[in-house]
């Protein structure tokens, strides 16, 4: 009897008991493993913040300066069918809502008939934040009758807004160009309105 008392003994303390003492350890561990992740995902919450679209009326009004105009030509090449024509780049400075005082930049492509499009094209404001643009239209010859006499051709086309840096980061929005040319200057004139889609963080 006694030794079969010796042998549950050593069984014990041989065999089972360090299983069970491991089993201990691996449970301390496994909670002590899932309160560090239950806490970094609440941290993690803590710190993400909400985005929100916000729109805002859009208007601006620029005079461009016609830098190129011509067949393509320029060491950058970048015009192909079937807007492989010419190219004009337009460097221009306005101002609008809610923009601000800008500068404004525009290179593209076109064909005979003055469709343009294959379009690069961007709005800096005075402290350095870019909207980018796209655009795509076509230039008729004359005037519209709600146009200046000196109007000798216009176009009104769609301009996408496509993105941003600085506070326009994440931006989107459609505009609505009402532009022509003059024979008073050789400036062309921009008059666009529509909306601008901010993306914003709430604390």
């Amino acid at each position: 009897m006694f030794r079969a008392l010796d042998y549950l003994y050593f069984t014990y303390k041989i065999l089972i008991n360090p299983i069970l003492h491991n089993m201990k350890t691996l449970h301390r561990s496994f909670l002590l493993l899932a309160a560090c992740c239950i806490s970094l995902f609440a941290l993690n919450c803590k710190q993400q913040k909400k985005v929100n679209s916000v729109a805002v009326p859009f208007t601006a009004e620029a005079l461009g300066e016609y830098i190129y105009a011509g067949p393509d030509t320029l060491p950058d090449a970048k015009c192909v069918e079937p807007l492989s024509v010419w190219r004009a780049i337009v460097d221009g400075k306005g101002t609008g809502t809610p923009v601000g005082n800008f500068t404004v930049h525009f290179d593209f492509c076109g064909d005979a008939e003055s469709h343009y499009g294959n379009c690069y094209a961007y709005i800096v404001a005075e402290n350095g934040d870019t909207l980018f643009l796209d655009t795509s239209g076509q230039v008729l010859d004359g005037r519209l009758d709600e146009h200046p006499d000196f109007v000798t051709s216009y176009w009104k086309d769609t301009i996408r807004i496509t993105g941003g840096t600085g506070k326009y980061l994440g931006a989107a929005g459609t505009l609505l160009s009402d532009d022509y040319n003059s024979s008073e200057d050789l400036y062309s004139h921009h008059h666009w309105t529509g909306t601008l889609t901010l993306v914003e963080e709430s604390k």
